[in-house]
């Protein structure tokens, strides 16, 4: 479903007008921006995007329109979107395992930025990349802290490895630099210090400094009420930290955040199908569509629940079970949620965050997954 060129006040003002039976993914571009804004004044280094999270052209643009400057790029797909939205924005491939192929489309469109995590890995970039001034980051893993789910299952190497690898890097003359990823959604600050410090041992092991330090993503983005993130308190722990662990040896500082600068700033408003005998609800989306997310890090309680003409279904709230549209019986949100006693078929449930890691997996598994896409001044949907 295309996106509607209508730009609405908010979610409320949306739902009075068009009533919609199809979920939509409703998009604040003011309030992207002033995330965006927030971490470039705030972190102590080159911000980039993780464009896997949300690659939508408006979203790319409208960080460019923040100030935004660099890129993380996972794939070719993402390396020519950049490239075409932003011509003069850094790209930093730094996904750790790619084809051959891969690699010289990479070449071809100049990348200079790349990640390894395995010696194999690392001998296939030597031979396919030019060294002249091309950084190449070994990432390293330690064990999760504080983290939704442990990005180290995938990637990362021991840090006796990322010496090996930081030392042959430099060697075969790139530019040695150092990457890891606290996890995705990591609420406590004290991750970073531990990974910073963890970089510094491995430089003085590989007996190389590093030039620039990517302290990855993982930033969080408000998924339950009563916890906002505090982003300047990571930033300011991020900062302090690598003052005291390199000293003058300080390198250049690097994130990559993803669901930290995208999702808040859109929210799904999906529809109730049926309550079942009082009891269960059914969405016209779950975990095929725009909820996919949910069953691993769980659930985004900062709903709102409207009635058909966009007022509010009341305070009154009981344990729900939740389940998408689908005939599949995994389509069902994890736990339960607080909805509104009284909720009722063709009631609207806001999810708001729902912005990263939403739109590019939904599907049209058993017939469903039809999103449209619109454009709120605000998502503040309360009426």
């Amino acid at each position: 479903m295309g996106h509607n060129k209508t730009v609405w006040e908010n979610p409320a003002d949306l739902i009075r007008a068009t009533r919609p039976e199809n979920p939509v993914m409703v998009f604040a571009p003011t309030v992207l921006q002033d995330t965006a804004r927030r971490f470039l004044s705030g972190f102590p280094g080159l911000v980039t995007y993780a464009v896997k999270s949300n690659p939508a052209e408006a979203v790319i643009e409208n960080l460019v329109a923040a100030g935004l400057r660099g890129f993380d790029v996972a794939s070719p797909f993402e390396i020519d979107l950049i490239g075409r939205l932003a011509p003069d924005a850094a790209r930093h491939y730094h996904n750790p395992v790619r084809a051959r192929a891969e690699i010289a489309h990479a070449v071809k469109a100049g990348i200079r930025s790349w990640s390894v995590d395995s010696h194999s890995e690392l001998d296939k970039l030597l031979a396919n990349v030019p060294s002249d001034g091309v950084e190449i980051s070994p990432r390293f893993k330690l064990p999760v802290t504080g983290a939704a789910y442990d990005f180290g299952a995938k990637f990362g190497a021991t840090a006796e490895l990322a010496a090996e690898l930081l030392a042959k890097v430099a060697q075969a003359g790139f530019i040695p630099s150092l990457t890891f990823h606290p996890g995705t959604q990591c609420t406590d600050p004290m991750a970073w210090d531990t990974y910073i410090r963890t970089a510094r041992e491995i430089c003085d092991a590989a007996g190389v400094p590093a030039r620039r330090l990517n302290v990855g993503g993982g930033f969080p983005s408000h998924r339950v009420h009563g916890v906002v993130p505090d982003l300047e308190a990571i930033f300011t722990l991020i900062d302090e930290t690598s003052t005291e662990a390199f000293g003058a040896d300080r390198p250049e500082l690097v994130c990559e955040p993803g669901r930290g600068l995208v999702a808040d700033a859109f929210s799904l408003i999906t529809r109730v199908k049926a309550v079942r005998d009082d009891n269960h609800v059914f969405l016209n989306d779950g975990v095929y569509g725009g909820l996919t997310e949910l069953p691993i890090i769980g659930n985004i309680d900062r709903l709102e629940v409207l009635k058909p003409d966009g007022t509010s279904r009341g305070p009154d709230e009981m344990g729900r079970t939740v389940f998408g549209p689908t005939c599949d019986s995994v389509d069902r949100l994890p736990g339960e949620l607080s909805l509104p006693a009284e909720i009722a078929e063709g009631d609207y449930v806001i999810f708001h965050g729902a912005g990263a890691y939403s739109t590019v997996t939904n599907t049209r598994f058993n017939g469903f997954g039809l999103m449209g896409h619109a454009t709120v001044m605000s998502l503040d949907a309360a009426v």
